[in-house]
């Protein structure tokens, strides 16, 4: 198949790149490298896709954080491969979207492309539906209009806010606690629509605290890592008692994957369906691990964020035939070693 991941660089739909090349697929992927956070992840992950499909680029040596470098260095041809290519764009473009669905003929749609992050969402809530909203609305028309039917959508554990647990696909999500949740929201509404009046096959996929190596710098574990190993006093919200429901990285995109067979639409809770893990187990876990003791800075309690999310994944069971695989402080324990082993560099990634 022909598949277009969105947001590719970003850490879930670079690792969901990866699997896809190791099954023969071909992949389109598209990112605007916005400055969300430090640039040099994204292109480690851009690196790290190009050295599994066999090109010989190397990308990471000129990495620098300034937007400027950016738009110095890109050139398409210096992102290609014989099964993978990279164009840097924004779906928020309808225009750039539409050129692109010209240029190929997509089989499905994986847009992993979105703002994240519950709390920047509250600063600047409009790019927030930009992108998670405007931006899918964009890929549909686009898919609509060329004869592309399948799409699998990236959605959020964070609407599930003041539901009973474990949250269940079928709970009423209707009061949604930040401008990010609100999008994603919007996102499934206008998926749903575009299902019933053209046909698209969707697969709305809500993730749930997503972890593991290269992950976010502005998520938990990730920060965690970097502030204790520094010697650096951790930024707490909270008493640290607030759970998490951690779905390691691999499983997740061997879930989106599996969501690309034909369902009509459907909603997927994709999450470790394990009992909560607290924060402070995990903090726990790090310092035993690294030797090192926290020291730790409380800030009170966010009133966007959910308390505790745990996911009812009976259904990604039955229609997907997908249940994650690694245990919660097994994966913790690889995104350790993964920042000792990048740690030249890692260390020096803005946390923001």
């Amino acid at each position: 198949m022909r598949v277009l991941v969105t947001g590719v660089a970003g850490f879930i739909a670079a690792r969901t790149t990866e699997l896809l090349l190791q099954s023969g697929h071909e992949v389109v992927g598209v990112d605007n490298l916005n400055n969300y956070y430090d640039i040099r992840l994204k292109l480690y992950r851009l690196q790290s896709i190009l050295k599994l499909s066999g090109a010989d680029q190397d990308i990471l040596d000129q990495v620098s954080p300034e937007r400027e470098f950016i738009d110095s260095f890109y050139e398409p041809s210096k992102i290609k491969s014989d099964n993978f290519e990279f164009n840097l764009l924004d779906i928020e473009s309808k225009k750039s979207v539409r050129e692109l669905f010209e240029k190929y003929q997509f089989d499905a749609v994986l847009n992993l492309a979105a703002r994240a992050g519950v709390r920047y969402s509250m600063i600047d809530p409009d790019v927030y539906m930009r992108t998670n909203a405007m931006g899918t609305l964009n890929l549909m028309d686009a898919m609509r209009d060329t004869g592309c039917k399948k799409m699998v959508l990236a959605s959020t554990s964070s609407l599930y806010a003041g539901q009973p647990m474990p949250f269940s696909e079928d709970l009423p999500v209707n009061t949604p606690i930040s401008p990010y949740a609100a999008s994603k929201k919007a996102a499934e509404m206008l998926a749903y629509s575009y299902h019933h009046l053209y046909n698209l096959d969707i697969s709305v996929v809500r993730y749930f605290t997503v972890f593991g190596p290269a992950g976010r710098p502005d998520m938990s574990i990730f920060r965690f890592i970097k502030w204790i190993d520094e010697g650096q006093p951790i930024e707490l919200f909270g008493d640290g008692s607030q759970s998490r429901d951690f779905t390691y990285v691999d499983d997740i995109a061997k879930g989106t994957i599996e969501a690309m067979k034909p369902l009509g639409y459907e909603v997927i809770n994709l999450g470790g369906g394990n009992n909560p893990i607290s924060l402070n187990k995990i903090i726990e876990f790090i310092e035993n691990s690294l030797n090192k003791t926290a020291k730790i800075n409380h800030r009170p309690f966010h009133i966007a964020d959910i308390k505790e999310t745990w996911a009812d994944i009976d259904k990604a069971k039955a229609i997907l035939k997908w249940s994650p695989s690694e245990r919660i402080f097994e994966g913790v324990q690889k995104s350790i070693n993964w920042f000792e082993d990048n740690r030249c560099w890692a260390s020096k990634v803005v946390l923001g």
